[in-house]
């Protein structure tokens, strides 16, 4: 039997513009498309022609995609025509192969926030979606607060609805603007409006104010609607919107979908999802969920050893898909919890080749757990882990030597006469018998070592050129002046790999530098170096 076919729309670049502390640039938005584009969703919301000089720019060129570019806006005000609305008048002037409005749904929304007759919001609706079919422009309505305003009068939520659709909408969207709804909800007040408007034209817009976005976007599919919305990594105002990255692999892996349904990403794309979430993530400057489903750091991570005994036998036992199906990796962690499974599954990851009868590997899990009871933490802390077990197996070279490092930070005024406090770092290394001081200012005391560290590391340096870090994480283990300090520091190269790296010290400067050494000494390993 034939599947049906579901249709993704991304708004990442609209709804989830409106994230607090995002902003995207013409070139991020160009960016972000070509993800999307290559992933293979169906619809991509790229702005607001109109409402700011970046989505106006955007909107004033075409942009060739296999996904339908959508301008966003409002329908027409009540009073004044479709022809002589300028927020219309934008829509229809953007280079875009659909546009999407946004209409109320609510009587309530109508009387208090548009005080307009319902008359008049029907008025708009239909009037603004003739006008976007007469220029040949795929229309979409999105039926703003459209299950809030059906529990208070479901025959002029139906109303919205029908009047958008008969004026000849591609996609009626109905929108859980408030994220209040549950998905029993969703399910019931969808199936009555696919007895109004076909599902094939009936899409689903939630958020996600009680962390039920992706179960009600699934619910409405199990009712009908044949759109989904949403964005990457969950983006949106408030709690976000509902999660393309979870939503996509749940209907191509999970059979009660995957057996009905088909969509525009197939499982080749879909290796690439985990690749398409951190990039994201790392042109807006965030740490990328660890515990994100299916493409966060932690999705497939064991840390007790007998979890770690069963998945090296069968890793169904702990998986409900195996993670390279998204462009993930299974993490055996090793932890003060761990066992000598979890031990020799990271070495095997590693490609550091030792029997399992092999005492040093005890040695090394006694170790781990003696450093742990120090305050160490391997299991965030990959690259350390590895180097460690390495050195214990004897296996790591001795690239360079820190002689000595010292650091001032000093408040001052600067050629503007303002007031800045200034960070200075000298580090004086051993290079194959070579000695280099290195000096740098930061705009903080580690930073300044980073720079001053990697300034000159002599015939080492055209190696760590694409080093960056990325995160830098502070904890106190214990309280008072005396307290342990842990650090964890994530760092990323040319090629996008990623790894962690822990250092642990009194003093806070100290441990940060043991986590720096760390991280390039795992980048010269990984680049081949040698000593």
């Amino acid at each position: 039997m034939a599947k049906e076919r579901l249709y993704l729309f991304d708004t990442t670049l609209r709804d989830g513009a409106q994230t607090n502390g995002v902003d995207f640039t013409v070139a991020d938005k160009l960016k972000v498309m070509g993800l999307l584009d290559g992933l293979g969703v169906d619809y991509i919301e790229a702005g607001y022609p109109g409402a700011n000089p970046t989505d106006s720019q955007l909107f004033a060129q075409s942009h060739p995609a296999k996904a339908r570019v959508t301008a966003f806006g409002m329908t027409k005000r009540p009073g004044r025509s479709a022809a002589n609305d300028p927020g219309v008048a934008a829509l229809l002037e953007a280079k875009a192969d659909a546009i999407c409005f946004v209409a109320k749904a609510s009587a309530y929304q109508v009387r208090v926030a548009l005080e307009c007759s319902r008359e008049d919001n029907l008025d708009s609706i239909r009037d603004s979606v003739t006008a976007a079919v007469a220029a040949g422009r795929e229309a979409l309505v999105d039926c703003e607060h459209f299950f809030d305003g059906f529990k208070e009068d479901p025959d002029f939520a139906l109303a919205c609805a029908r009047t958008a659709f008969e004026s000849g909408a591609r996609w009626v969207v109905l929108c859980d603007t408030n994220g209040g709804t549950l998905p029993h909800e969703v399910e019931e007040i969808v199936r009555k409006v696919v007895a109004v408007v076909p599902g094939d034209h009936v899409g689903i817009h939630a958020h996600n104010d009680t962390e039920q976005a992706v179960a009600n976007s699934l619910a409405a599919v199990r009712a009908g609607a044949r759109q989904i919305q949403g964005t990457l990594n969950g983006l949106g105002e408030r709690c976000g919107n509902a999660n393309l990255v979870s939503l996509i692999p749940t209907l191509l892996l999970k059979a009660d979908y995957a057996d009905r349904f088909e969509i525009g990403v197939d499982r080749e794309r879909l290796t690439h999802l985990a690749q398409v979430s951190r990039t994201l993530d790392e042109m807006l400057n965030r740490a990328p969920n660890r515990h994100a489903p299916y493409v966060g750091d932690s999705a497939f991570a064991t840390k007790a050893g007998i979890h770690a005994s069963a998945i090296l036998k069968d890793p169904a036992t702990y998986e409900h898909v195996p993670p390279e199906l998204v462009g993930n990796r299974r993490r055996v962690m090793v932890s003060d919890q761990a066992g000598k499974s979890n031990v020799l599954s990271e070495l095997e990851r590693l490609g550091v080749a030792v029997d399992k009868g092999d005492p040093r590997v005890a040695r090394l899990l006694d170790e781990v757990k003696s450093r742990e009871a120090l305050g160490y933490s391997y299991e965030a802390a990959d690259a350390s882990f590895a180097l460690l077990a390495k050195r214990m197996l004897g296996t790591v070279p001795d690239f360079f030597r820190v002689e000595r490092f010292s650091v001032k930070v000093e408040r001052r005024f600067n050629a503007k006469g303002e007031m800045t406090t200034v960070a200075e770092a000298i580090v004086k290394v051993e290079v194959d018998g070579e000695v280099l001081i290195s000096a740098a200012e930061g705009n903080g005391p580690v930073n300044a070592l980073d720079v001053a560290l990697r300034k000159d590391l002599g015939k080492y340096q055209p190696l760590i050129g694409g080093l960056k870090l990325t995160d830098y994480r502070v904890r106190i283990l214990d309280g008072g002046t005396e307290a342990i300090t842990r650090v964890l520091i994530e760092s990323v190269d040319e090629t996008g790999d990623r790894w962690s790296t822990v250092g642990v010290s009194p003093n806070i400067i100290d441990a940060s530098f043991q986590a720096l050494i760390d991280s390039i000494t795992w980048k010269l390993l990984k680049e081949g170096a040698r000593a």
